[in-house]
Protein backbone atom coordinates (compact mmCIF):
# COMPACT_ATOMS: atom_id res chain seq x y z
CA UNK A 1 0.00 0.00 0.00
CA UNK A 2 1.43 3.69 -1.11
CA UNK A 3 2.23 5.75 2.03
CA UNK A 4 -0.66 8.51 2.68
CA UNK A 5 0.75 11.90 1.75
CA UNK A 6 1.73 13.97 4.72
CA UNK A 7 -0.48 17.45 5.07
CA UNK A 8 2.18 20.14 4.26
CA UNK A 9 1.23 23.06 6.83
CA UNK A 10 2.92 26.37 6.48
CA UNK A 11 3.01 28.24 9.95
CA UNK A 12 3.10 32.24 9.46
CA UNK A 13 3.88 34.43 12.98
CA UNK A 14 5.74 37.00 13.76
CA UNK A 15 6.81 35.31 16.84
CA UNK A 16 10.10 33.00 17.10
CA UNK A 17 8.79 31.32 19.69
CA UNK A 18 5.47 30.66 18.55
CA UNK A 19 6.56 29.35 15.11
CA UNK A 20 8.97 26.55 17.03
CA UNK A 21 6.50 25.71 19.32
CA UNK A 22 4.15 25.20 16.80
CA UNK A 23 6.78 23.45 14.35
CA UNK A 24 7.80 21.23 16.59
CA UNK A 25 4.02 19.83 17.45
CA UNK A 26 3.76 19.64 13.79
CA UNK A 27 6.37 17.85 12.85
CA UNK A 28 6.79 14.83 15.22
CA UNK A 29 3.13 13.37 13.63
CA UNK A 30 3.62 11.12 10.68
CA UNK A 31 0.65 12.32 8.41
CA UNK A 32 1.90 15.70 8.93
CA UNK A 33 5.20 18.12 7.87
CA UNK A 34 5.89 21.87 7.91
CA UNK A 35 6.98 22.53 4.88
CA UNK A 36 7.80 26.26 5.81
CA UNK A 37 7.77 28.98 8.96
CA UNK A 38 7.58 32.71 8.16
CA UNK A 39 7.73 35.87 9.95
CA UNK A 40 5.64 37.91 8.01
CA UNK A 41 3.58 37.78 5.14
CA UNK A 42 6.42 38.56 2.81
CA UNK A 43 8.45 35.96 2.81
CA UNK A 44 4.72 33.34 3.39
CA UNK A 45 4.13 34.17 -0.45
CA UNK A 46 7.15 33.16 -1.46
CA UNK A 47 6.99 30.21 0.87
CA UNK A 48 3.50 29.36 -0.51
CA UNK A 49 4.72 29.29 -3.84
CA UNK A 50 7.68 27.19 -3.68
CA UNK A 51 5.96 24.35 -1.43
CA UNK A 52 2.43 24.66 -2.20
CA UNK A 53 1.07 24.26 1.77
CA UNK A 54 -2.03 21.95 2.02
CA UNK A 55 -2.97 24.79 4.95
CA UNK A 56 -1.68 27.82 6.43
CA UNK A 57 -1.62 28.84 10.22
CA UNK A 58 -1.60 32.46 10.35
CA UNK A 59 -1.28 35.49 13.21
CA UNK A 60 -2.74 38.79 12.23
CA UNK A 61 -0.42 41.55 13.85
CA UNK A 62 2.61 40.97 11.98
CA UNK A 63 5.29 43.45 10.34
CA UNK A 64 5.19 44.52 6.90
CA UNK A 65 1.53 43.30 6.40
CA UNK A 66 -1.22 42.43 8.61
CA UNK A 67 -2.53 39.12 8.18
CA UNK A 68 -5.78 40.32 7.42
CA UNK A 69 -4.06 42.28 4.17
CA UNK A 70 -2.35 38.68 3.05
CA UNK A 71 -5.42 36.96 3.89
CA UNK A 72 -7.55 38.47 1.30
CA UNK A 73 -4.95 38.93 -1.23
CA UNK A 74 -4.32 34.92 -0.55
CA UNK A 75 -8.38 34.06 -1.17
CA UNK A 76 -8.32 36.11 -4.52
CA UNK A 77 -5.62 34.63 -6.05
CA UNK A 78 -4.58 31.21 -4.43
CA UNK A 79 -7.02 30.14 -1.77
CA UNK A 80 -5.94 27.69 0.56
CA UNK A 81 -7.27 26.68 3.89
CA UNK A 82 -6.54 29.00 6.36
CA UNK A 83 -6.76 29.03 10.42
CA UNK A 84 -6.00 31.90 12.23
CA UNK A 85 -4.30 31.82 15.64
CA UNK A 86 -5.28 34.65 17.68
CA UNK A 87 -4.85 36.69 20.90
CA UNK A 88 -8.16 36.88 22.84
CA UNK A 89 -7.96 40.67 22.95
CA UNK A 90 -10.89 43.28 21.79
CA UNK A 91 -8.10 44.35 18.63
CA UNK A 92 -7.63 40.24 17.90
CA UNK A 93 -11.11 39.17 18.29
CA UNK A 94 -12.51 41.91 15.67
CA UNK A 95 -9.62 41.41 13.50
CA UNK A 96 -10.28 37.59 13.58
CA UNK A 97 -14.05 38.09 12.57
CA UNK A 98 -13.29 40.10 10.18
CA UNK A 99 -10.65 37.22 8.74
CA UNK A 100 -13.41 34.55 8.69
CA UNK A 101 -15.94 36.79 7.02
CA UNK A 102 -12.63 37.31 4.87
CA UNK A 103 -12.56 33.72 3.65
CA UNK A 104 -10.45 31.60 6.63
CA UNK A 105 -11.97 28.71 7.54
CA UNK A 106 -11.18 28.47 11.67
CA UNK A 107 -10.13 30.56 14.52
CA UNK A 108 -8.03 29.21 17.42
CA UNK A 109 -7.55 31.63 20.57
CA UNK A 110 -4.07 31.81 21.91
CA UNK A 111 -4.39 31.56 25.58
CA UNK A 112 -1.79 33.74 26.74
CA UNK A 113 1.81 34.20 25.98
CA UNK A 114 3.95 32.61 23.66
CA UNK A 115 5.17 29.71 25.78
CA UNK A 116 1.68 28.53 26.33
CA UNK A 117 1.35 27.62 22.78
CA UNK A 118 1.94 24.46 23.94
CA UNK A 119 -1.97 24.22 24.90
CA UNK A 120 -3.49 24.71 21.26
CA UNK A 121 -1.47 22.58 19.60
CA UNK A 122 -4.06 19.25 19.97
CA UNK A 123 -6.32 21.53 18.60
CA UNK A 124 -4.58 22.44 15.38
CA UNK A 125 -3.72 18.93 14.65
CA UNK A 126 -7.35 17.77 15.48
CA UNK A 127 -7.72 20.31 12.33
CA UNK A 128 -5.41 19.79 9.67
CA UNK A 129 -6.44 15.74 10.21
CA UNK A 130 -9.91 16.30 9.62
CA UNK A 131 -9.18 18.81 6.82
CA UNK A 132 -7.15 15.90 5.04
CA UNK A 133 -8.44 12.69 6.32
CA UNK A 134 -12.33 13.79 7.91
CA UNK A 135 -15.07 11.14 6.89
CA UNK A 136 -16.53 13.12 3.34
CA UNK A 137 -14.31 16.02 4.11
CA UNK A 138 -12.79 18.93 1.66
CA UNK A 139 -11.78 21.78 1.61
CA UNK A 140 -13.33 24.55 -1.24
CA UNK A 141 -13.09 28.29 -2.10
CA UNK A 142 -15.84 30.41 0.21
CA UNK A 143 -18.68 31.57 -1.93
CA UNK A 144 -20.78 33.72 -0.96
CA UNK A 145 -24.38 33.40 -1.28
CA UNK A 146 -24.94 35.78 -4.78
CA UNK A 147 -27.02 38.82 -4.16
CA UNK A 148 -27.67 39.45 -8.01
CA UNK A 149 -28.98 36.00 -8.54
CA UNK A 150 -30.53 35.09 -5.55
CA UNK A 151 -34.12 35.27 -4.96
CA UNK A 152 -35.68 37.85 -2.21
CA UNK A 153 -36.16 37.58 1.26
CA UNK A 154 -39.21 35.34 1.78
CA UNK A 155 -41.68 36.91 3.85
CA UNK A 156 -42.00 35.18 7.86
CA UNK A 157 -44.77 37.66 9.14
CA UNK A 158 -47.10 34.61 9.71
CA UNK A 159 -44.49 32.81 10.75
CA UNK A 160 -44.77 31.28 14.61
CA UNK A 161 -41.92 29.02 15.98
CA UNK A 162 -37.91 28.93 16.34
CA UNK A 163 -35.10 28.59 14.09
CA UNK A 164 -31.88 26.66 15.62
CA UNK A 165 -28.93 26.60 13.70
CA UNK A 166 -25.58 24.68 13.87
CA UNK A 167 -22.08 25.30 12.20
CA UNK A 168 -18.07 24.46 12.36
CA UNK A 169 -15.37 25.46 10.45
CA UNK A 170 -16.40 27.41 7.68
CA UNK A 171 -19.80 28.51 9.63
CA UNK A 172 -19.00 32.48 10.11
CA UNK A 173 -19.66 33.22 6.51
CA UNK A 174 -22.14 30.32 6.44
CA UNK A 175 -24.30 31.77 9.08
CA UNK A 176 -23.61 35.38 7.97
CA UNK A 177 -24.97 34.85 4.38
CA UNK A 178 -27.86 32.91 5.57
CA UNK A 179 -29.27 35.55 8.11
CA UNK A 180 -28.54 38.18 5.78
CA UNK A 181 -31.20 36.49 3.14
CA UNK A 182 -33.93 36.37 6.10
CA UNK A 183 -36.35 39.06 6.53
CA UNK A 184 -35.74 41.16 10.10
CA UNK A 185 -39.37 39.76 11.27
CA UNK A 186 -37.69 36.43 11.43
CA UNK A 187 -39.01 34.05 14.27
CA UNK A 188 -36.27 33.94 17.04
CA UNK A 189 -32.99 31.93 15.79
CA UNK A 190 -30.75 30.05 18.40
CA UNK A 191 -27.03 29.91 16.77
CA UNK A 192 -24.20 27.27 17.67
CA UNK A 193 -20.81 28.06 15.86
CA UNK A 194 -17.73 26.65 17.37
CA UNK A 195 -15.70 29.56 18.38
CA UNK A 196 -13.72 29.99 21.47
CA UNK A 197 -14.84 32.38 24.28
CA UNK A 198 -14.83 35.68 23.79
CA UNK A 199 -14.27 35.80 20.18
CA UNK A 200 -18.44 35.27 19.49
CA UNK A 201 -19.02 38.31 21.39
CA UNK A 202 -17.26 40.30 18.26
CA UNK A 203 -18.96 37.89 15.78
CA UNK A 204 -22.47 38.40 17.28
CA UNK A 205 -21.84 42.33 16.91
CA UNK A 206 -20.57 41.77 13.06
CA UNK A 207 -23.67 39.85 12.52
CA UNK A 208 -25.80 42.80 14.05
CA UNK A 209 -24.46 45.56 11.96
CA UNK A 210 -24.91 43.55 8.42
CA UNK A 211 -27.78 41.82 9.02
CA UNK A 212 -31.52 42.87 8.81
CA UNK A 213 -32.41 41.23 12.04
CA UNK A 214 -31.04 41.79 15.64
CA UNK A 215 -28.14 39.54 16.53
CA UNK A 216 -26.58 39.75 20.04
CA UNK A 217 -24.71 36.90 22.06
CA UNK A 218 -26.85 34.70 24.21
CA UNK A 219 -27.19 35.43 27.90
CA UNK A 220 -28.47 33.13 30.98
CA UNK A 221 -32.14 33.55 31.14
CA UNK A 222 -32.72 35.29 27.84
CA UNK A 223 -36.02 35.27 26.69
CA UNK A 224 -36.21 34.74 22.78
CA UNK A 225 -37.85 37.50 20.92
CA UNK A 226 -38.95 37.95 17.29
CA UNK A 227 -36.60 39.70 15.32
CA UNK A 228 -33.59 38.97 17.48
CA UNK A 229 -30.72 35.75 16.49
CA UNK A 230 -28.96 34.59 19.99
CA UNK A 231 -25.24 33.42 19.33
CA UNK A 232 -24.13 31.25 21.90
CA UNK A 233 -21.64 32.31 24.05
CA UNK A 234 -17.76 30.68 23.37
CA UNK A 235 -16.76 28.49 26.08
CA UNK A 236 -20.51 27.83 27.30
CA UNK A 237 -23.35 25.55 25.78
CA UNK A 238 -27.45 27.39 24.58
CA UNK A 239 -29.64 25.56 25.64
CA UNK A 240 -33.49 26.39 25.08
CA UNK A 241 -36.18 25.96 27.54
CA UNK A 242 -39.73 26.63 28.11
CA UNK A 243 -40.70 28.93 31.08
CA UNK A 244 -44.11 30.20 31.69
CA UNK A 245 -45.43 29.96 28.47
CA UNK A 246 -42.37 31.62 27.31
CA UNK A 247 -39.06 30.06 25.57
CA UNK A 248 -35.52 31.27 27.35
CA UNK A 249 -31.97 30.90 26.88
CA UNK A 250 -30.27 28.43 29.53
CA UNK A 251 -26.27 29.13 29.07
CA UNK A 252 -25.06 26.50 31.13
CA UNK A 253 -21.70 25.23 31.58
CA UNK A 254 -21.07 21.06 31.53
CA UNK A 255 -18.34 18.60 29.83
CA UNK A 256 -17.66 19.40 26.15
CA UNK A 257 -19.76 17.26 23.44
CA UNK A 258 -18.15 16.43 20.28
CA UNK A 259 -14.70 18.12 22.06
CA UNK A 260 -16.66 21.30 21.88
CA UNK A 261 -18.47 23.62 24.02
CA UNK A 262 -20.84 24.96 22.82
CA UNK A 263 -22.35 22.25 20.97
CA UNK A 264 -25.30 22.08 18.55
CA UNK A 265 -26.18 18.43 19.85
CA UNK A 266 -27.00 20.11 23.26
CA UNK A 267 -28.86 22.87 21.59
CA UNK A 268 -30.53 20.89 19.38
CA UNK A 269 -31.14 18.05 22.01
CA UNK A 270 -33.01 20.81 24.24
CA UNK A 271 -35.24 22.14 21.43
CA UNK A 272 -35.80 18.58 20.48
CA UNK A 273 -37.90 18.50 24.23
CA UNK A 274 -40.02 20.98 24.13
CA UNK A 275 -43.71 20.67 22.63
CA UNK A 276 -45.85 22.58 20.75
CA UNK A 277 -43.34 24.78 18.92
CA UNK A 278 -43.10 24.43 15.22
CA UNK A 279 -39.31 24.67 14.42
CA UNK A 280 -36.97 24.36 11.40
CA UNK A 281 -33.37 23.39 12.23
CA UNK A 282 -29.97 23.80 10.12
CA UNK A 283 -26.85 22.06 10.41
CA UNK A 284 -24.35 23.81 8.43
CA UNK A 285 -20.84 23.04 7.56
CA UNK A 286 -18.04 21.53 10.02
CA UNK A 287 -15.81 19.28 10.74
CA UNK A 288 -16.60 16.36 12.93
CA UNK A 289 -20.24 14.83 13.79
CA UNK A 290 -21.27 17.48 16.16
CA UNK A 291 -25.15 18.00 15.85
CA UNK A 292 -26.54 14.81 13.75
CA UNK A 293 -27.49 12.82 17.13
CA UNK A 294 -29.70 16.24 18.03
CA UNK A 295 -30.96 16.37 14.06
CA UNK A 296 -32.33 12.93 14.55
CA UNK A 297 -33.93 13.92 17.80
CA UNK A 298 -35.17 16.86 16.56
CA UNK A 299 -36.82 15.29 13.06
CA UNK A 300 -38.18 12.31 15.37
CA UNK A 301 -39.89 15.30 17.31
CA UNK A 302 -41.34 16.84 14.06
CA UNK A 303 -38.89 19.54 13.34
CA UNK A 304 -38.34 20.52 9.84
CA UNK A 305 -34.66 19.86 9.31
CA UNK A 306 -32.36 21.04 7.10
CA UNK A 307 -28.68 20.00 5.94
CA UNK A 308 -26.23 22.16 4.33
CA UNK A 309 -24.89 19.76 0.94
CA UNK A 310 -21.44 19.12 -0.25
CA UNK A 311 -21.37 21.79 -2.83
CA UNK A 312 -21.94 24.87 -0.41
CA UNK A 313 -19.72 23.54 2.67
CA UNK A 314 -16.55 24.53 3.02
CA UNK A 315 -16.61 21.34 5.47
CA UNK A 316 -19.14 18.36 4.40
CA UNK A 317 -18.67 16.72 7.87
CA UNK A 318 -21.17 17.71 10.02
CA UNK A 319 -24.03 17.77 7.77
CA UNK A 320 -22.70 14.64 5.91
CA UNK A 321 -23.00 12.82 9.36
CA UNK A 322 -26.54 13.67 9.95
CA UNK A 323 -27.97 12.77 6.61
CA UNK A 324 -25.68 9.15 7.06
CA UNK A 325 -27.98 8.80 10.36
CA UNK A 326 -31.25 9.63 8.75
CA UNK A 327 -31.83 13.04 10.63
CA UNK A 328 -32.02 15.37 7.39
CA UNK A 329 -35.66 15.96 5.76
CA UNK A 330 -33.78 18.34 3.27
CA UNK A 331 -30.46 18.52 2.35
CA UNK A 332 -29.76 22.02 0.12
CA UNK A 333 -27.45 24.66 -0.53
CA UNK A 334 -27.48 27.38 1.81
CA UNK A 335 -29.20 29.70 -1.46
CA UNK A 336 -32.32 27.43 -1.27
CA UNK A 337 -32.66 27.74 2.79
CA UNK A 338 -34.75 31.11 2.74
CA UNK A 339 -37.05 29.59 0.87
CA UNK A 340 -36.80 25.69 2.85
CA UNK A 341 -37.47 27.93 5.89
CA UNK A 342 -40.70 30.04 4.75
CA UNK A 343 -41.75 26.80 3.17
CA UNK A 344 -42.06 24.83 6.66
CA UNK A 345 -43.31 27.12 8.77
CA UNK A 346 -46.22 28.08 5.79
CA UNK A 347 -47.05 24.20 6.36
CA UNK A 348 -47.39 23.80 9.49
CA UNK A 349 -49.75 27.08 9.52
CA UNK A 350 -51.35 25.38 6.92
CA UNK A 351 -52.12 22.63 9.05
CA UNK A 352 -50.39 20.24 6.31
CA UNK A 353 -47.53 19.51 8.16
CA UNK A 354 -47.03 16.30 10.55
CA UNK A 355 -48.51 16.91 13.98
CA UNK A 356 -46.58 15.44 16.88
CA UNK A 357 -48.90 13.47 19.36
CA UNK A 358 -49.17 15.96 21.95
CA UNK A 359 -49.94 18.74 18.82
CA UNK A 360 -53.41 20.20 20.79
CA UNK A 361 -51.33 21.58 24.00
CA UNK A 362 -50.91 25.87 22.97
CA UNK A 363 -47.93 27.28 21.06
CA UNK A 364 -45.68 29.32 23.27
CA UNK A 365 -45.29 33.04 23.39
CA UNK A 366 -43.04 34.41 20.93
CA UNK A 367 -41.89 38.14 21.99
CA UNK A 368 -42.49 41.15 19.22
Amino acid sequence: MAPVRRSRVLIVDDSAIVRTMLSNAIKVEPDMEVVGVAADPIVARDLITEHKPDIITLDLEMPRMDGLTFLRELMRSRPLPVVIVSSMTQTGSAATIEALAAGAIDVIAKPGGPYSVADITDQLKYRIRALRTGRAVHFSRIRPMAGATAPPAPSLAHAQGLIVIGASTGGTQAIEGLLMKLPADTPPIAIVQHMPAYFTRAFAARLDRVCPMRVTEAADHMKLERGIAYIAPGDSHLQVVAQNNELVANVIGGERVHYQRPSVDVLFQSVAMLRGVPVVALLLTGMGADGADGMVMLRDAGATTIAEDARSCVVFGMPAAAIQRGGAMHVAARTAMPRLIAQAFESRRAGRAVQTADRHRPAFRLHS
